[in-house]
């Protein structure tokens, strides 16, 4: 049976496109899967071929609205016909690719994405663009991405809150604030009390136990933190507030965190029992020492950075030197656990808080010991029946002060007998059993605590009268760093993983 459809075979490359004339015209339609389905219109009498008629009753049918599938009497041929065709004319496999199944009723019709060279020149790569199909989005390299999100990062008001996965890959130490670069060439000047917020960090998954700003005045704009949630994280708190460097070095806790005098290394103490020296640029552990208990503090030495201690669910305080990455010396008590490590001025001396609250331990609260030596100097420091979560150190007088949770802060003395004055305290803020830190300013002349209400309370050293309360946070506020450089700031932190920078 001769056919009236005519296919490449019979088609030669020189003629246009058909065009409808009178007699037997070929019109190709676009059919929803993307292949082009001759219409013929017969202007003689006689009977169409088989692949004709049912050519022409497709078309009919999805041009009716009622109905868009093929008959199921003509199904098996519509798969071998477009089989056929694919092998025909199908060059490019690549543009072999059809409308998704929710854009073939409503979906805009496209030219042909591959007909004969009649109709559309699948070799020319400017027809391949313009016949590409709309609603697909070009591929972007995930470099690409990164960069893009940086930039939309950075039009963000630094006064709004920030995210800390939005972790900065790029130096850390080498950067100086232009904030800070601006004191430093200046003469010291008195501390103030911060009052209006200027950003809030997110990005702790729990409790922020400390933050503390870098003690070398350049770089002081670095402020470091340390959660609960296994990391501890450095971040630009003077300028942009982003997280410049996330460290995962424990698979614990953790509990306690500080600069080293340099400021390029962090030590760092976990429940995961071990203790961690950080180099800050890198973030590669460079000291990991494990003390077989759950490490609750550390505090290098003032006058010999390769030693550190630390101490928490043990009755002994250990000393590490990182250059060999041995204990020592052992510093043991009939304690139970270990709260908070102070050295005093020199470094010969150190005071350790412990939880002894039983009737008769006021001899083993707070303990003096000659660090040398090990042995201890004093147990008759403190002798109330008060735990004391934290400790600190006045930086120009010879005294230092102890968090208690009797709700006030106590001052003693540094040098020998180590007394209590019992004619000043600070008061007026909650500890209610949480570890509340609390922390002197360069000068010496204003002592900030957090509180289990949230609130940051400034006390006047001299007067003991207290200067502003800041409602900082909903949860307790766990600790409080005045900035060693910018007047009037500081850094909160909070038990629902919250940091604060207020100005």
């Amino acid at each position: 049976m001769s056919s009236l459809v005519a296919y490449d075979d019979s088609e030669s490359e020189e003629e246009p496109s058909p065009q409808v004339d009178g007699g037997a015209a070929a019109t190709f339609h676009t059919d929803p899967a993307g292949f082009s389905s001759p219409n013929l219109t017969p202007s003689h009498s006689g009977s169409l071929s088989k692949q004709t008629t049912i050519e022409h009753h497709r078309w009919v049918t999805e041009q009716s609205s009622s109905s868009s599938l093929v008959h199921p009497k003509h199904e098996h041929w519509d798969t071998e016909y477009y089989s056929e065709r694919k092998d025909r004319h199908f060059t490019d496999s690549s543009a072999a690719i059809g409308f998704p199944a929710n854009q073939r009723k409503t979906g805009p019709v496209q030219p042909p994405l591959c007909l004969p060279k009649c109709v559309t020149d699948a070799s020319n790569p400017a027809k391949r663009q313009h016949s590409a199909m709309s609603g697909i989005r070009p591929y972007i390299p995930k470099r690409q991405r990164l960069i893009q999100s940086e930039e939309a990062d950075g039009t963000q008001n630094p006064s709004e809150q920030v995210s800390g996965n939005q972790t900065r890959k790029g130096p850390v130490l080498t950067d100086v604030s232009s904030r800070v670069k601006h004191y430093l060439g200046e003469k010291t000047q008195a501390a103030g009390v911060p009052r209006k917020l200027l950003m809030s960090l997110e990005g702790h998954q729990g409790p922020v136990n400390t933050v503390q700003w870098c003690p070398v005045p350049h770089i002081s704009h670095l402020l470091l933190s340390a959660s609960m949630d296994k990391t501890f994280k450095v971040w630009d708190g003077a300028e942009s507030g982003r997280c410049l460097r996330l460290y995962t070095c424990h698979s614990g806790a953790v509990r306690d965190a500080c600069w080293t005098p340099c400021g390029q290394q962090l030590l760092t103490g976990s429940f995961d029992n071990t203790a961690v020296i950080t180099d800050v640029e890198t973030g590669q552990p460079t000291v990991k020492v494990d003390n077989q208990f759950k490490v609750m503090c550390v505090a290098v030495h003032p006058s010999s950075p390769d030693v550190f201690l630390c101490g928490g669910y043990s009755s002994v305080v250990k000393a590490w030197d990182s250059r060999c990455c041995k204990a020592v010396k052992a510093y043991k008590a009939a304690i139970q656990q270990t709260l908070d490590i102070l050295f005093l001025s020199g470094g010969s001396d150190f005071i350790t808080s412990s939880d002894c609250v039983s009737r008769d331990s006021a001899d083993r609260t707070l303990i003096a010991w000659d660090y040398h030596s090990t042995a201890k100097i004093s147990n008759q420091i403190y002798h109330e029946r008060y735990t004391c979560p934290s400790l600190a150190l006045h930086p120009l007088e010879e005294s230092f002060v102890g968090q208690t949770n009797g709700n006030y802060i106590a001052l003693f003395s540094s040098q020998m007998p180590y007394r209590m004055n019992k004619r000043r305290r600070f008061d007026g803020h909650k500890v209610e059993g949480y570890a509340v830190q609390c922390d002197f300013s360069m000068d010496g002349s204003i002592l900030a605590s957090g509180s289990s209400t949230g609130t940051a309370h400034f006390y006047d050293y001299q007067s003991t009268r207290v200067l502003h309360a800041l409602q900082a946070h909903r949860q307790p506020c766990l600790s409080v760093s005045q900035h060693p450089v910018l007047p009037a700031t500081a850094a909160t932190c909070d038990w629902a993983g919250e940091i604060k920078i207020w100005n």
